[in-house]
């Protein structure tokens, strides 16, 4: 079935936060308006429905006390820079749902476990656990960076619009056979996640609309958007992360 996306760019400030500013996107789906805030790093904002989601809090991109309230947070994986137990703390409540991996509960108590594979709903949202893992970079001791089994990738559904959160992986089988992905957020962070020649040949297989960098750190963006230059599919959106 084809799929139509329509989105709107805006930027602003949000009115919680003085003296930032965030890139934000609105997607239009079937249920309502998506607000995508790009904190920066692998850390981001939804605002579907009513709802607050938080994406891999991380302090060291916001003042998180001023952040919105979550009534969801999503963690790939229990490494610092995507659980941060203190950013958390500021923006959780009694009733805010907290899904992670099997590791990150080690750190934050009191979430919902999803394992490589897992499908199920989260306050109306489908949520498919995807594998994350590095298949080449590895650590001086020959450690890969992201071992298979520990970390997740999230699809989430928001009416029609199907969005992937790649998290901390490189281009995996898994995420290569993907089938109906509106909006991806791939990791770009050398030596870390992915290439920007990764990052292409995972898009070009499983063929976002829309393919977001994100946490790409000092890697350059432009290469990618040369790889895929003429590729009519996949529309190359950077922001600012």
């Amino acid at each position: 079935m084809l799929r139509i996306v329509c989105v709107l760019l805006v930027i602003l400030a949000l009115p919680a936060v003085a003296g930032e500013a965030f890139e934000k996107d609105v997607i239009e789906t079937s249920a309502g308006d998506l607000e995508v805030t790009f904190l920066g790093h692998a850390s981001l904002i939804f605002v579907f429905d009513g709802k607050t989601i938080h994406i891999d809090p991380f302090g060291r991109v916001a003042d998180y006390s001023k952040l919105p309230k979550a009534d969801i947070i999503f963690s790939t994986h229990h490494h610092f820079d995507h659980l941060d137990p203190d950013a958390c703390e500021k923006i959780r409540t009694k009733e805010t749902i907290i899904v992670y991996t099997e590791e990150c509960s080690k750190t934050v108590e009191g979430g919902i476990v999803m394992k490589n594979g897992d499908v199920r709903e989260v306050e109306g949202i489908k949520v498919e656990a995807v594998p994350a893992y590095n298949l080449v970079h590895k650590r001086d001791n020959g450690q890969l960076f992201h071992p298979k089994g520990v970390g997740n990738g999230y699809v989430l559904g928001f009416g029609d619009t199907r969005i992937y959160i790649a998290g901390d992986t490189e281009n995996t089988p898994e995420m290569k056979a993907l089938k109906d992905i509106d909006y991806a957020f791939l990791p770009m962070n050398l030596p870390y996640t992915m290439t920007p020649e990764m990052v292409a040949d995972a898009a070009v297989a499983f063929k976002p609309t829309v393919l977001y960098p994100y946490h790409y750190g000092e890697t350059d963006t432009d290469r990618l958007v040369e790889l895929l230059e003429g590729n009519e599919e996949i529309e190359v959106r950077i922001r600012k992360m």
